[in-house]
């Protein structure tokens, strides 16, 4: 545990893993990849950056032809879930791709996902894995947490850049003995535990993972139904946060602020290329269908207002039934 946001985990990861010099590569889909690249070239790794078109997944394939023509990787750095464009890469073949075409670390950006997504981490091959408490973990920010392989703790043991107060090392040994080398936040920790009493309340980890997945299929469902258009295909949507495209003949800007004003619902607006091209509607973490349900609701109403051509009730209609056959899969009769 750092008592940090993600990106100093992220840095950490960086620094403690790889030398000014070495090779990397770091699959970039969006915002949050190019944080990746900006950490590693600040340390002058030698960086080989694979970028997609935002809105679009990594896939094994362009993975595979891209790192065969490279030698002598040390690390492949991915975004697990790329926030700006609501993008789920598929870890576990990316990872599986990298053990197969070099000896490099795969490193792991979970921070907006992890306690929403599958992360079967020793499994699919992850070195090391990195999140943040105030995403799908239910918090609010300030601790990160850096879950570490064996493969990767020999590495970090041989590695000569020098770092203080992100040194993984210290941590570890101070976590031997129950604490950490830096003032700990303290309230965010016990806020951890409850948050994993929350999830064993839940059912477990399984059950926690299957709600986002659930609430992600409603608001696909319901905006298909508005007949507004989603950024990302089904195949590589994330389960914590969708980006919806602008509807059309709505001015985007003014429809968020009538959004926020007059109903009270606040959706995020596009980064980068994105910017003023879609909204990105979070459902992460506290969040539960029936937030889903009263979201789609309001935003319908401000649909209303902007003269939008729809069927009033469509949104929501669709979004319960989904919700509908999810119960129906789940309970069973006394």
């Amino acid at each position: 545990m750092l008592p940090s946001g993600g990106t100093a985990a992220l840095e950490a990861a960086a620094v403690n893993t790889v030398n000014a010099g070495d090779d990397v590569v770091v699959i970039t889909v969006g915002a949050f990849g190019d944080y990746f690249v900006s950490i590693c070239e600040k340390y002058g790794f030698n960086v080989h950056k694979l970028a997609k078109q935002w809105g679009q997944a990594c896939t094994a394939e362009e993975l595979r032809t891209f790192l065969q023509p490279l030698q002598h990787i040390k690390a492949v750095f991915i975004t697990y879930n790329e926030t700006s464009t609501g993008i789920l890469n598929p870890i576990a073949a990316l990872a599986q791709v990298v053990r197969e075409e070099s000896d490099a670390l795969v490193i792991v950006d979970g921070v907006s996902c992890i306690g929403g997504a599958p992360a079967e981490m020793d499994a699919w091959g992850i070195d090391i894995l990195v999140t943040g408490s105030q995403k799908a973990m239910m918090l609010p920010p300030g601790l990160s947490l850096v879950s570490v392989s064996d493969r990767a703790w020999k590495v970090i043991e041989d590695n000569t850049m020098p770092s203080y107060y992100l040194n993984l090392l210290s941590y570890r040994d101070w976590a031997h003995k129950g604490m950490t080398p830096n003032t700990p936040t303290i309230t965010l920790i016990y806020g951890l535990r409850e948050v994993c009493k929350l999830i064993e309340e839940e059912g477990g980890f399984a059950h926690t993972v299957a709600r986002h997945d659930l609430m992600k299929n409603m608001v696909r469902s319901a905006m298909t139904a508005l007949h507004i258009e989603l950024l990302t295909a089904d195949e590589f949507a994330s389960p914590t946060i969708t980006a919806i495209m602008a509807p059309k003949g709505i001015a985007l800007d003014a429809f968020l602020h009538h959004l926020k004003q007059h109903y009270h619902l606040d959706f995020a607006g596009g980064l980068g290329p994105l910017q003023g091209e879609i909204f990105r509607f979070g459902h992460m973490g506290y969040c539960f269908p029936s937030d889903i349900l009263q979201a789609v609701s309001l935003m319908e109403a401000a649909l209303q207002d902007f003269a939008y051509d729809f069927e009033p009730g469509a949104g929501v209609s669709a979004a319960h039934k989904v919700f509908l056959a999810a119960q129906a899969n789940t309970i069973t009769s006394p």
